[in-house]
């Protein structure tokens, strides 16, 4: 197991710090950011928890969610964070997730840094597939999947109960022959 950097040209992709915290707790703690996310809001201490709980994996656990600070290279300030999952029954699968700070939307950085996951999963790795779930209503991330080339698999209808309500889910996949392919 490994940790990763990963740098692109305006990010570079790291570890969480506990230096991180106020920044990571800031956009973590508005409703807004974490609508469409797999989380709630989170306290100070839940954030700090989060953080600790998570220096503890590296790349490479297969079934292991691990995330990854999203931080502007020219100002030194986390922008968001990223995560990686390898496939439990097969490694050479991974799922991905990303949230930018409500500050730092609209600004490319989501693409930049999905980017540079991608490259560094298929490229460096040699992962064979990468997928996303994604909220139906999440259309920012909606296009954002489908302007790196990103193939929509799956509609699953109010397939689960989140936040209080019944939602709906959409699944994107992308092989690396497709990466290889978008790149052109």
């Amino acid at each position: 197991m490994e940790k990763i950097i990963l740098q692109t040209p305006r990010l570079k992709i790291r570890h969480l710090l506990l230096n991180d915290l106020e920044e990571f707790h800031l956009y973590r703690s508005i409703p807004e950011v974490t609508k469409y996310q797999g989380f709630d809001i989170m306290s100070l201490d839940e954030a700090k928890a989060f953080i600790q709980d998570n220096s503890t994996k590296h790349y490479g656990k297969a079934g292991e969610w691990v995330q990854y600070a999203i931080e502007n290279q020219e100002t030194k300030k986390m922008l968001g964070d990223c995560a990686i999952k390898l496939n439990q029954e097969d490694p050479r699968i991974a799922e991905i997730g990303i949230t930018i700070s409500h500050l730092h939307q609209r600004n490319g950085f989501a693409k930049e840094a999905m980017s540079g996951i991608l490259a560094f999963l298929f490229e460096e790795k040699k992962i064979h597939r990468v997928v996303e779930t994604v909220d139906a209503e999440n259309i920012a991330s909606i296009n954002l999947l489908k302007s790196i080339g990103f193939r929509q698999e799956g509609h699953f209808i109010e397939n689960i109960f989140f936040k209080g309500k019944w939602g709906s889910e959409l699944q994107f996949a992308m092989l690396k022959r497709e990466w290889n392919y978008n790149k052109l």
